[in-house]
């Protein structure tokens, strides 16, 4: 059986839901856009907390949200051809980039399948479930992670990467406070892509939801690392005003946005002439939480 054969046999159409509409509609041609800084920069994140995840050879693995598939493979590539790792995105368009990348560099033990996750999966259970800067944007955060622990095998391990604070997190809110200075904060009619970015940010809250959805032994683990905004401060600015709380404050102005644009464009430059400038990009200060935890045993 072909690569192609393997494609053609795990793509599906995810279940249509408001959430999975505005991903792939409206977020994953900014996302593609902007796929250097997504993937360049988020890496960091994902590259600091793989060596903690002691990924056992043979296991069999699910990434949720897996995007561009960067972690499915590092992660295909940890647990060894004996292994197996599925990855799972809403959005095709993200899959197709993914499917790219695995038949560019050869993995013959990850696949990819458009799902949303919230909805459950018809799959066998898996002995771990990761994933980086997804389940912040669950509709139902202790659904959805209850939907997760479902995927694991009992005593089965989960660890997934959110955003902490906004005030750790400069880079995207420095730039969401200079577009309000010029443009509205968004309705609560907005178009949305889930709770937000920060919706796990406080560790009691999802402390809770996770013992809520049933996962034990929880942990915390602060990781702090740059991440890229742009190649430039022009692309810097363009990123911001396509993606983020900056991007959408900008996006639900419409007009007047545009309007705007050349005064909201030059306060941006002038934010980012600040940022030193080094490997190929501009970088900023970032801060996740990596949040392990653990099916229970029968």
């Amino acid at each position: 059986m072909t690569i192609h054969d393997t494609i053609a046999r795990n793509r599906v159409d995810a279940a249509p839901s408001p959430l999975v509409d505005f991903w792939n509609d409206i977020l994953a041609p900014k996302f593609i856009r902007f796929r250097h800084v997504l993937v360049g920069g988020l890496s960091r994140h994902s590259k600091a907390v793989f060596p903690m995840l002691g990924v056992e050879k043979g296991s069999r693995i699910l990434d949720v949200g897996c995007g561009f598939g960067d972690t499915a493979i590092e992660l295909a590539n940890a647990t060894g051809p004996k292994g197996e790792v599925l990855g799972v995105d809403c959005c095709q368009a993200f899959l197709d980039h993914a499917w790219h990348a695995v038949e560019k560099r050869w993995v013959p033990n990850v696949r990819f399948a458009c799902r949303d996750v919230e909805r459950g999966l018809d799959e066998p259970p898996f002995d771990m479930v990761f994933a980086r800067f997804g389940t912040m944007f669950f509709a139902n955060p202790v659904a959805g992670l209850r939907a997760m622990r479902a995927c694991l095998k009992p005593g089965g391990r989960l660890a997934h990467i959110v955003w902490r604070r906004r005030e750790d997190n400069p880079w995207i809110i420095e730039a969401r406070d200079i577009v309000r200075q010029f443009l509205p904060a968004p309705g609560e009619d907005a178009l949305t892509c889930g709770p937000g970015p920060f919706s796990m940010a406080d560790e009691r809250v999802t402390r809770a939801q996770m013992e809520a959805a049933g996962f034990v032994d929880i942990a915390f683990q602060r990781i702090d690392t740059k991440v890229l905004v742009g190649r430039d401060i022009a692309d810097a600015i363009a990123f911001q005003l396509a993606i983020g709380p900056a991007g959408e404050t900008f996006r639900e102005a419409g007009a007047l946005a545009e309007e705007r644009r050349p005064e909201i464009e030059a306060a941006l430059a002038t934010m980012f002439e600040g940022v030193i400038a080094r490997e190929g990009g501009l970088w900023m200060d970032s801060s996740s939480w990596l949040i392990t935890a653990r099916a229970p045993h029968a």
